[in-house]
């Protein structure tokens, strides 16, 4: 296949990665890998480019465009370059009702940027604001590099960021 020498774009842990979650599933129901695939792809290079999401194609064996419309498609996976920690701040209803948007307020105060913005230093990364990130019973919360953080005030965030490198 003329995309698989493609797939050496991907790294052989990333390849491992993959072929984990393909014996997931039927041979001929690879296309289900595809969102784990770029899971490890974005944690390894920090983003997916077009070239990433053409090798998990040719990896997977399937047509570009069923990799490039998940890339896209979920908010969970990023597009272009972002800091070294990425920041989400719930601002659903539970969340809100317990003080979510003051500590979103706080967060960009601290952070001096918006959401969909990275800091000018290239540390933190604050991800545009979030519906749910299902911790209702614990808000205000945010999670931090695909950890959570819950009952917030504006002193553990202040922690918490500070000890960011």
């Amino acid at each position: 296949m003329a995309g698989a020498a493609n797939s050496t774009a991907l790294s052989a842990h990333v390849r491992a990665e993959i072929d984990t979650w393909k014996q997931k599933f039927p041979a001929e129901r690879q296309r289900s890998a595809v969102i784990a695939a770029l899971h490890a792809v974005q944690h390894e290079q920090g983003y997916l480019t077009p070239e990433l999401m053409e090798a998990v194609a040719a990896y997977l064996e399937l047509p570009p465009i069923q990799v490039f419309e998940v890339g896209a498609f979920y908010s969970m996976f990023e597009t272009t370059p972002i800091g070294r920690h990425s920041v989400s701040v719930c601002t659903n209803i539970s969340c809100m009702l317990c003080g979510g948007d003051e500590i979103l307020e706080h967060v960009k105060g601290k952070l001096g940027i918006e959401p969909g913005q990275t800091t000018p230093d290239g540390r933190v990364f604050l991800k545009a604001e979030y519906e749910c990130l299902a911790a209702c019973t614990g808000g205000p919360m945010m999670m931090v590099d695909h950890k959570y953080y819950e009952n917030l005030t504006p002193d553990t965030v202040d922690e918490i960021l500070d000890g960011l490198d």
